[in-house]
């Protein structure tokens, strides 16, 4: 079996922010599969972490109340901070780089704010970001009384779109020369459906709906094609991630509550339905599976509440327990910086 990548960058939430992490850890993925520890650096709850798509660098989510959001040297024998700011709101969860690196955009869950910074040459923020706040409600008053950016992902075109779970809504902004509202203003979703991630494939948005857990299937024009249950299994089901397969012929999803992942073939790329049809749900590998990366024929799954990363490999798209595993505090998402030319390691 091949990995993909050579080194995975773990972030997860340390006791300043109610986990047990140390901050940024590199991992280095031995030629024999095995996972070991390379360099650990300080910071306070990276619970999310994004590569620039072209430069050495590494961005992280700062998941505390006042917000931050920071820069790393992505060095896998010791990542080093290189610059640090308020990310614009508070518990920032997620931030992502658009594909031209001009672009950071965090999602600050605590508050619902988006906020999108301008990145210079270096790959560093250049100037304050420019803040959409948002109002609103959804029907569950526990989890909905109000907004709750959640992730963000660019695409496609030059658009923003950020999921909010608090409003029931994904919201869209344009990042052309300067980032505003789109005119066509935010995506409205199944009320209660509470969407936290999503992933654009051939024309087609799978959402994952937190709250209700299902997949919800919309065209490229947002037009709700179907939407089916995440997991077979009984009982509350807080959806985490979902991902397609580099080849696009499946999705995966991680289901916390279950503690599963769940493996759809995706048998179609237009007409109704939502062209999903389930493989498998396999065991997580742990507890509370809130990310997950796949790296070639490698999947590395960040159980949260087992302290461990554990690996799987994939046999036609099924999850697969390799033995091989990494002990870290409270994981909370696994990082394959993109392969770049003259990348040494």
């Amino acid at each position: 079996m091949t990995s993909g990548c050579d080194v995975l960058y773990i972030g997860g939430y340390t006791p300043d922010t109610g986990g047990t992490g140390a901050g940024l850890t590199a991992v280095r993925v031995e030629a024999d599969g095995a996972l070991k520890a390379l360099a650990e650096t300080a910071a306070p709850g990276p619970s999310f972490l994004a590569s620039h798509p072209r430069l050495p660098v590494l961005y992280a989510a700062l998941e505390c109340e006042e917000g931050g959001v920071a820069a790393y040297s992505a060095d896998p024998e010791g990542p080093a901070l290189l610059a640090d700011g308020a990310s614009g709101g508070s518990y920032p969860c997620h931030l992502a780089v658009d594909p031209t690196g001009t672009w950071l955009a965090v999602a600050n869950y605590g508050d619902g704010t988006v906020a999108i910074f301008r990145l210079g040459s270096s790959g560093l923020f250049q100037g304050r970001p420019k803040l959409f706040p948002n109002r609103g409600h959804g029907p569950d008053p526990a989890r909905q009384a109000e907004p709750h950016a959640h992730q963000a992902v660019f695409g496609p075109g030059d658009v923003l779109h950020v999921t909010d779970l608090g409003t029931d809504e994904v919201r869209r902004y344009r990042v052309g020369a300067e980032p505003a509202p789109h005119p066509d203003g935010p995506v409205r979703l199944a009320p209660g459906s509470g969407p936290r991630h999503m992933v654009f494939h051939a024309d087609r948005w799978y959402v994952a709906g937190e709250l209700d857990g299902t997949i919800a299937v919309y065209d490229a024009s947002w037009r709700e094609l179907g939407r089916t249950r995440a997991s077979d299994t009984t009982g509350a089901n807080l959806v985490s991630h979902i991902a397609i397969s580099g080849d696009g012929r499946h999705l995966y999803v991680a289901n916390r509550g279950p503690d599963t992942l769940s493996v759809f073939a995706v048998t179609e790329t237009g007409g109704e339905g939502t062209g999903l049809a389930r493989v498998a749900e396999v065991g997580s590998g742990g507890l509370w599976p809130r990310h997950f990366a796949l790296a070639g024929d490698r999947m590395y799954v960040a159980n949260q509440r087992s302290d461990a990363v554990t690996a799987f490999a994939l046999r036609d798209g099924v999850p697969v327990p390799t033995g091989e595993g990494f002990e870290v505090g409270s994981p909370s998402c696994v990082l394959v910086p993109p392969a770049r030319a003259g990348r040494e390691g």
